[in-house]
């Protein structure tokens, strides 16, 4: 029996290993992937920008919860229960400091 484990050799390359800063998700699915989109909104500004576009199987999908929720456990153990909040971050529309909202 061969007990050697499966190894896969993962290339991360400078521009990917920055990270893109992303602060709001939106999922969209069919009957055969998820679209996940990774936006960055920023203060004042109307309009927002999808930094990244993930698609992926149902079934990786899946995994990919069962990961996050893992981790998820795994950071509020070592530091502290994340807080949840039941809306989304309102950012003024109109920057201007004269004319406060």
């Amino acid at each position: 029996m061969n007990n050697k484990t499966n190894r896969i050799d993962i290339e991360l390359n400078d521009s990917i290993s920055e990270g893109t800063y992303a602060n709001l998700a939106m999922i969209a699915h069919s009957s055969s992937e998820f679209v996940l989109d990774f936006i960055q909104l920023m203060p004042g500004v109307p309009k927002a920008k999808v930094k990244s576009r993930i698609i992926i199987t149902p079934e990786h999908a899946k995994k990919f919860s069962s990961a996050l929720l893992d981790n998820i456990s795994k950071y509020e153990k070592k530091y502290s229960e994340i807080k949840d909040f039941d809306e989304i971050p309102k950012f003024p529309i109109d920057s201007d400091p004269s004319n406060p909202q």
